[in-house]
């Protein structure tokens, strides 16, 4: 699917604010609720619009401490590690990333006991990482919270 000027400056509005209603991009956009309704149906279907969720602060929720991790892995065994850490409860979120097959990893955990018994316990216990590096986060000063289109 091609999208127009249109669908794009749908795009943006849900990207600002994923809960504003259809009648209200309408009356921004000029469009009948039922128009930018179905637009956003369209994009849905296209899997140009993957989901719509709720952005929720870590540290609020009592995750004080957030890593990063580079995990170097075997080549034939960068898929079975992947799957194993994708299940884990403390990891945010898991990418390929080009290089020796590197797995790059956020990980989100209540305290440094935590992150050290992750570290120990789960990660360093799976068969087939050659290396890990990590880097804990000291300060955000952006976030992903959309596409700038």
């Amino acid at each position: 699917m091609k999208i127009d000027d249109t669908d794009k400056k749908i795009l943006e509005l849900l990207i600002a604010d994923g809960r504003i209603s259809y009648t209200d991009i309408g009356k921004k956009l000029d469009l009948s609720r039922v128009s930018v309704r179905s637009r956003v149906n369209q994009l849905m279907e296209c899997g140009i619009i993957e989901k719509f969720s709720c952005v929720v602060d870590s540290e609020k929720v009592g995750k004080k401490v957030s890593a990063f991790f580079e995990v170097d892995c075997e080549p034939g065994s960068l898929v079975e590690v992947a799957e194993n850490l994708v299940n884990n409860p403390f990891v945010a979120s898991c990418y390929q990333m080009t290089g020796p097959s590197t797995l790059h990893m956020h990980v989100l955990v209540d305290d440094f006991v935590q992150l050290e018994n992750f570290i120990n316990n789960e990660l360093y216990a799976l068969e087939g990482i050659s290396r890990v590096e990590s880097h804990i986060l000291l300060r955000r000063f952006k976030s992903r919270s959309g596409l700038k289109l």
